[in-house]
């Protein structure tokens, strides 16, 4: 059987021109560009299996949305292609726009002063479905969110929650064979994020056996809903397999985290230089009050810990809470990179 989804050296250059010259030679218009190229998608290969979740996992600027637009077609690729339902992006775009149901995270896409039912009946028209279709079509998946009761009510008095719930439900308008999801919990509170993973998991991929390609930055819910990961990095994919698959990479190193307060900014570099440390991530709680965690791998923690609680201590740090952890998807991502995945 050939993959839902299949990328074949998938890559994407972009242009990026940067401004020489003072602000007072920028202001009278005198100025020079260097054109500078990033490649926001690296020669990217990958199969996604029908009835999968795949998770694309990075950092922002990773590439993740450069990725989800050039599989719907809204780019087109440099170098390589992709095949999606079966479809190539480059010489069957309309295919592959009939074939896939695309839903970005923000408050982009929607018609505010349209209701919910008006901002699906139009997305449908786009389908071109006709209005006998669509319109039972629209009520099923309005309630389907729990929309229903308020579906004739404005999008711009939608919480954000809400909001999200509704882009969902219009990507599904046309009943896709793939779903593209792109960051579809940011900036949602905790409450409304797990109301989207939950949908997303149980309703779309277990129920309705959708195929989705889901981008995140957010380790937890990568781990949570995702069948298989592919970490990106600078537009390349640097690590591939299951969650447990990925944390297993890491099975020979320890992991202490420490908790502690008064912790200067120096910390990292100075623990880094204590042999035996492969890598330190430091993520501050409160900066002003140098309450921090730190995150350090290790092949031996039972021989570098006295080191550790020497070296902070020597600096005055308050050390509230020291544990060694199981490896989550942050610390591959840190084994395969150096840092943190939100640096």
């Amino acid at each position: 059987m050939s993959p839902a989804v299949e990328t074949l050296d998938l890559t994407k250059t972009f242009v990026k021109k940067t401004l020489k010259g003072s602000i007072f030679k920028r202001m009278i218009r005198r100025v020079t560009t260097k054109p500078e190229h990033v490649t926001a998608v690296d020669h990217v290969n990958l199969q996604i299996g029908e009835g999968e979740l795949f998770g694309l996992l990075g950092p922002n600027g990773a590439g993740k949305t450069s990725t989800i637009k050039l599989l719907c077609t809204l780019l087109v690729p440099d170098q390589g292609t992709a095949k999606v339902n079966g479809y190539d992006i480059v010489k069957e775009p309309n295919k592959v726009r009939e074939s896939v149901g695309v839903v970005t995270g923000g408050e982009r896409g929607l018609y505010w002063r349209l209701t919910a039912r008006e901002n699906l009946l139009f997305f449908a028209r786009m389908y071109d479905m006709s209005d006998h279709v669509s319109k039972p079509k629209i009520d099923e998946l309005l309630k389907l969110v729990e929309l229903d009761g308020r579906a004739d009510e404005t999008v711009e008095k939608y919480s954000r929650g809400m909001k999200q719930r509704l882009h969902l439900i219009r990507g599904l308008i046309h009943d896709p064979a793939i779903l593209l999801l792109d960051e579809p919990t940011l900036g949602l509170d905790p409450a409304s994020a797990r109301v989207i993973r939950d949908f997303v998991k149980q309703r779309l991929q277990r129920e309705q056996k959708k195929t989705i390609l889901l981008t995140t930055h957010y380790m937890d819910e990568a781990d949570q809903l995702c069948d298989r990961i592919a970490i990106i990095d600078n537009g390349k994919v640097i690590g591939l397999g299951t969650p447990a698959e990925l944390k297993k990479s890491l099975s020979q190193a320890d992991i202490i985290q420490i908790n502690a307060s008064n912790v200067p900014e120096a910390a990292e570099s100075l623990l880094k230089n204590i042999e035996g440390i492969s890598e330190v991530a430091l993520s501050f709680d409160d900066s002003d009050a140098g309450r921090a965690q730190l995150r350090i791998h290790t092949m031996d923690a039972e021989s570098v810990l006295p080191e550790i609680t020497q070296t902070l201590v020597s600096k005055g740090v308050k050390i509230h809470a020291l544990q060694e952890i199981e490896p989550t998807l942050e610390d591959v991502f840190i084994g395969l990179t150096g840092r943190k995945l939100r640096d």
